[in-house]
């Protein structure tokens, strides 16, 4: 069998197995330090600086708040409060912990993604505690913390280990290439563990009308598409691959978190959902790029 296609039943047992298996979510802690692995063995090959960051970015940053009143708007017209609320948690949430790794499997240029999701994460922690109050009705004073504390540790950490490996052996940087299929299988692992919370989590949320559920879902997968296709326009012609990653792929925990602690289940769903769509849409990306070679 091709490497191509072992990725690709990879990828598909990892979801599959996630959906049948949601008691695997009580392994969910895992996930932080998968990601934080993978991260460390990108950051021995990547060095952020100042030249990585284009004006694309602060298009990037504009497009990621106003997807998330865009959402909240379209989910208050067609469902109510409830859904709107849900829409603009997977709208607004700022670019995945793992969007440099996924670039990194498909031959992007991760550097341009880092400071992305920097960008967005500390500049929607800082916003957060100004927009919700409007969103929600009440203060929300510990977001800002969280999330803060959040970057700085499953970002920060790894680059700053990485920078210290390199610079004491500066072969490690040959490492990344050896370690591939490593990298590959702890995304496999960590998928699994994502999907397996999802589906313990929608499990939960039995009473729930399908009605509002598949309204959840359906303006969640809308979000997904619009935001992996914005970005791409944002970014072409020379970030194209990279923008539409750094703006679809979405760091779900965060406003998962939030919307729990500050709302309630139903509205968690919709970054829930979209969990769902942006690893589906990865996972078919990954398998396209497994037959491409590096650029």
């Amino acid at each position: 069998m091709k490497p191509g296609s072992i990725r690709t039943l990879a990828l598909i047992l990892a979801f599959v197995l996630g959906a049948i298996l949601p008691q695997a979510h009580a392994l969910s802690w895992m996930i932080r330090w998968l990601i934080m692995g993978m991260l460390f063995v990108v950051f021995l090959r990547t060095r952020f600086t100042r030249d990585a960051l284009q004006r694309s970015h602060l298009w990037l940053f504009a497009a990621n708040l106003a997807m998330g009143f865009a959402g909240y708007g379209l989910g208050w017209l067609l469902g109510g409060r409830e859904v709107a609320l849900a829409i603009f948690f997977a709208g607004i949430t700022p670019t995945a912990t793992a969007a440099p790794v996924v670039t990194s499997f498909l031959h992007g240029k991760v550097d341009y993604v880092v400071a992305t999701f920097l960008l967005t994460n500390i500049g929607i922690a800082l916003l957060m505690p100004a927009m919700l109050p409007h969103v929600l009705g009440h203060p929300t004073p510990e977001a800002l913390a969280h999330v803060a504390g959040s970057v700085a540790l499953i970002v920060f950490t790894p680059m700053l280990a990485g920078w210290l490996v390199r610079t004491v052996h500066p072969r490690a940087t040959e490492w990344p290439g050896k370690l591939r299929n490593v990298s590959f299988g702890a995304w496999v692992l960590a998928l699994f563990l994502i999907t397996a919370n999802a589906s313990s989590f929608l499990r939960a949320q039995a009473d729930l009308p399908l009605g509002t559920l598949g309204l959840i879902a359906g303006l969640s997968l809308l979000v997904c598409a619009a935001n992996f296709s914005l970005g791409y326009l944002i970014g072409r012609p020379d970030y194209g691959r990279e923008a539409s990653q750094a703006l679809g792929q979405k760091n779900t925990t965060f406003t998962i978190y939030l919307a729990l602690t500050y709302a309630n289940p139903l509205v968690a769903l919709g970054p829930t959902c979209y969990v769902l769509w942006h690893n589906l849409w990865n996972s078919w990306q990954l398998q396209r790029a497994s037959r491409q070679p590096p650029r």
